[in-house]
């Protein structure tokens, strides 16, 4: 009487069953779930050395930050390339027949894919040329307009994750970074500056007005004194003269509006304490008596 086979043994048994032919390989379900599982923790494995990479970088104070997202996310993809080729090599499966379906997604990425195909290569060239980086504050589309404003949070392989100052994160696809207008407020320095203008009345002291809105943005503490706050007359307007407070700042440029808010406040405040006029729009009718009834 034969002896029952172990559950292990039926196990394996039954995984060895021939789902399909690839090639000279016969696929199995065995082979199948080896490939899922493999590729599962190589995709895992990836995204754990890119973080702690990332992070051993950015702690030993070799690299900035956004460096160290770069490089991290390189040594990612190339993990993820060697193991796929290992992973497919332990399972049996001969490259030589992938060639067709090479030449089949190739034409694939010439009619279907070049969206995903350039995405993925303005990704790369993200992270290697690295004209906008993590941490980055910036504005796709161009400056003031009516495209995407945020903080770089992430960048991944397809798109970038910018976080507006609403907390709201938005995807957006890499190849607008390369085929649009990208404003990047921090890419060489932190310092930016910002413009606030003002009018006061004719006939106004504007040396008195230059030294009061130094005053203010001396006061402000999100104000740089290095470059200083500075003042310029722009010129003489329909209703007043025009002027402009100049102000560099390195911890609000990722909150423009309230800096400008601040110093707004702060300067309406004394203008009233030293009698300085705002002056309202002015339009003047002249009335002609000699035309006839």
């Amino acid at each position: 009487m034969n002896d029952p086979q172990p559950w292990y043994q039926e196990i394996k048994d039954a995984l060895s069953i021939p789902l399909f032919e690839f090639g000279e390989t016969v696929v199995t379900l065995w082979s199948v779930l080896y490939l899922l599982v493999l590729l599962a923790l190589l995709l895992w494995g990836s995204g754990l050395v890119r973080r702690l990479l990332a992070r051993a970088l950015a702690r030993r104070g070799r690299v900035e930050e956004g460096s160290a997202q770069a490089i991290g996310s390189i040594v990612r993809y190339a993990i993820v390339l060697v193991g796929l080729l290992v992973i497919v090599q332990t399972a049996g499966i001969d490259l030589t027949t992938l060639n067709v379906l090479a030449g089949a997604f190739g034409i694939g990425v010439g009619f279907g894919l070049q969206t995903i195909a350039a995405n993925f290569i303005s990704g790369l060239i993200l992270l290697i040329g690295r004209p906008i980086k993590v941490g980055d504050r910036i504005e796709v589309g161009g400056i003031n307009s009516d495209g995407v404003q945020g903080e770089v949070v992430e960048i991944s392989a397809r798109a970038t994750t910018v976080l507006t100052n609403d907390n709201i994160a938005i995807i957006v696809p890499n190849s607008r970074f390369v085929d649009q207008p990208v404003v990047n407020w921090s890419h060489n320095d932190r310092r930016v500056r910002f413009g606030v203008p003002v009018q006061v009345a004719y006939g106004t002291d504007v040396r008195l007005v230059e030294r009061v809105l130094i005053e203010v943005a001396t006061a402000d503490p999100n104000v740089l004194a290095d470059p200083a706050p500075a003042v310029r007359f722009l010129e003489f307007g329909d209703s007043g003269l025009m002027l402009e407070l100049r102000a560099w700042s390195a911890s609000l440029i990722h909150r423009r509006g309230l800096l400008i808010s601040n110093l707004n406040f702060a300067i309406y405040d004394a203008f009233a304490k030293h009698g300085v006029e705002v002056p309202f729009p002015q339009r003047v009718v002249h009335l002609r008596r000699d035309l006839p009834a």
